[in-house]
């Protein structure tokens, strides 16, 4: 790995309120899925780092939560997951909805910059879904809230603009180490991903029928015979009603949701995979600590 003068480095945190687009913009860089998209707020739990390696230079993306208030002991781990990471990195992306007008959802994540005085880039996401003269009176609106080292519009699921948003980006970096492997995209474990991947894939499926009271376990991981990979896996839910609507009629729910997951899993692994899933009620468990810990929230973070 490279540690030279001219090789440049550091931790970018990607803050928002939810359903902006960070993991859009998070798997759009990395060139593949490891952070799950849903049309549904709060999908992204925990702290998604994400590697971008170009021969000069290297970033590693946060992925947090989306910053909303807090409903149950999930949603206060999410909110410190968001707000912690602001300390702990070079330079914060804070992506905005260009189709949504400026609320308290704002002004709250704003305080926030104030608070960590953080050097913060200004995303507007979404621009392919306005007409370009009212692009300025957004950026005019956020100019006066904060002053932010650089404002870039973007389309993250297009594409338009991100890599000079990446060039910009590295323009703030300081000269520093490679942290990770060129090939390498993320920190998180295999099972972590695929956990992640099946919990999309039961998003998807349910639509509105299921809040999110969803939590997915990487129960089994394991190389067969054949150099098939098995994968057990279990879908956790709050309600037995729950239950009934995620396995669907004769088992067909559950089945699609298997089939949507291998297909990104085996893109993941590069190999065939046979992924077998359960459902399981644990009652409560976005308030119990205990579960939360099981699930892979770390107590030390919430």
């Amino acid at each position: 790995m490279k540690n030279n003068e001219e090789f440049k480095s550091g931790f970018v945190s990607i803050i928002g309120r939810p359903n902006v687009g960070k993991s859009t913009l998070i798997n759009y860089v990395i060139g593949q899925k490891i952070a799950i998209m849903s049309d549904k707020p709060q999908t992204t739990r925990n702290k998604i780092q994400g590697v971008y390696t170009q021969d000069d230079a290297q970033i590693v993306f946060i992925d947090t939560p989306g910053i909303h208030k807090p409903k149950h002991k999930l949603g206060d781990f999410m909110m410190s997951v968001a707000k912690n990471t602001l300390k702990e990195v070079d330079l914060v992306l804070y992506v905005i909805d260009a189709t949504e007008s400026f609320g308290p959802g704002e002004e709250y994540i704003i305080e926030r910059l104030k608070e960590a005085n953080a050097k913060t880039f200004l995303i507007i996401n979404k621009i392919d879904k306005i007409q370009p003269d009212d692009l300025l009176g957004v950026i005019e609106t956020y100019r006066t809230k904060y002053n932010f080292e650089e404002v870039i519009p973007i389309s993250a699921l297009q594409g338009n603009n991100v890599n000079t948003l990446l060039d910009q980006i590295i323009l703030q970096m300081e000269v520093g180490p490679q942290y990770y492997p060129s090939d390498q995209v993320t920190d998180h474990p295999e099972r972590f991903v695929v956990a992640e991947l099946i919990r999309e894939k039961v998003l998807h499926q349910t639509r509105e029928e299921i809040p999110h009271s969803i939590a997915v376990v990487t129960e089994q991981m394991k190389k067969r015979d054949n150099d098939m990979i098995y994968i057990g896996a279990t879908v956790i839910v709050e309600r037995n009603s729950q239950k009934g609507i995620i396995i669907g009629k004769q088992g067909k729910a559950l089945r699609e949701v298997g089939k949507e997951a291998r297909k990104d899993i085996e893109a993941l692994l590069g190999s065939k995979v046979f992924l077998e899933l359960w459902v399981k009620v644990q009652k409560d468990w976005r308030n119990k600590a205990s579960h939360l810990r099981e699930y892979g929230f770390k107590e030390d973070e919430y």
